[in-house]
């Protein structure tokens, strides 16, 4: 039997077409919550669910994520939006509305590996990650069988330190084709040029095979094993220009000991690897991430 995973996308985005997320920033001052939930009762909206969280309650930064149901929002939006101007600029707000019935587009990067590619595939066929999978792309063929099978485009791009720039052309030429939101590096073994970083900032989500700050680069398992570490993780992060040392979105470890080989530790990471960027994608897609500076605050 074929499932047509785009009719079920379909489905799914008549399904929230009255439901919406506001995420706010803005420094932090006495009556913010009262303002905003107000605005959202005036325009006859029902907060559903509400997240907030101040560095300092006086001189210090607030943020907060609404979602919520309004009839008819596909009709109110822009006047919503018009309104929302006066409170913003009147609080020095930085903010955006999400739509649930426009789902985010993601391309997929991965090279030999596809434990990662697998999860997420395996995620979004359940309808566990809101957003459609547009493209997959790859430095090597092993994934081709794997990502067709379920009706995926996918490109094979040989890429080395050579071609970089040609490759990294055909890339963005891609993503912008198929207008692509969210890159999602699944073990992409390739470094990307700051050229490339800068046209998608903070919407480029990698997976780190290591509980990062801790051995940043390349062989992490090698290096934790000959360090004789006891805790081994991986850490999901949006890709910056420093290598390794983007905003963390989620990390998770699971204890080891000294008859764990370098082969074994890689066994468990990738286990650790897969659950960590699907949280970190999931948490994205869901709009509950605000990115301060190089932190970011989750509204689990």
């Amino acid at each position: 039997m074929n499932i047509d995973y785009n009719e079920m996308s379909n489905q799914e985005n008549k399904e929230f077409e009255n439901r919406a997320r506001l995420l706010v920033k803005c420094p932090d001052k006495p009556g913010i919550v009262s303002v905003l939930s107000s605005f959202l009762h005036n325009h006859d909206a029902n907060i559903i669910e509400s997240n907030q969280f101040s560095t300092d309650p006086e001189n210090g930064t607030f943020f907060i994520r609404f979602e919520y149901h309004c009839d008819n929002l596909q009709q109110k939006a822009v006047e919503m939006e018009k309104d929302f101007e006066i409170i913003a600029e009147d609080y020095q707000m930085q903010y955006r509305f999400y739509y649930r019935n426009v789902r985010e587009r993601s391309a997929i990067f991965v090279s030999k590996e596809t434990h990662c590619l697998l999860e997420l595939l395996w995620e979004w066929q359940n309808g566990d990650l809101e957003t459609d999978i547009a493209l997959v792309i790859s430095n090597h063929e092993t994934a081709r069988p794997i990502v067709e099978a379920l009706g995926i485009p996918f490109y094979y791009i040989p890429a080395n330190k050579d071609i970089r720039k040609q490759v990294e052309e055909e890339q963005i030429r891609l993503i912008e084709e198929y207008k692509v939101d969210v890159l999602i590096l699944a073990r992409y073994m390739q470094i990307l040029t700051p050229d490339f970083v800068s046209h998608f900032e903070n919407r480029i989500i990698n997976i780190h095979h290591s509980f990062l700050p801790a051995f940043i680069g390349a062989g992490p398992y090698e290096r934790a094993f000959a360090r004789g570490v006891k805790l081994i993780g991986a850490t999901s992060h949006y890709v910056t220009n420093d290598l390794d040392e983007g905003p963390i979105i989620e990390q998770d470890v699971e204890r080891v000991d000294h008859r764990d080989d370098a082969e074994k530790l890689k066994k468990i990471g990738r286990q650790i690897e897969r659950r960590v960027l699907v949280k970190a994608v999931r948490w994205h897609l869901e709009n509950r991430i605000i990115v301060e500076g190089n932190k970011t605050i989750v509204f689990h």
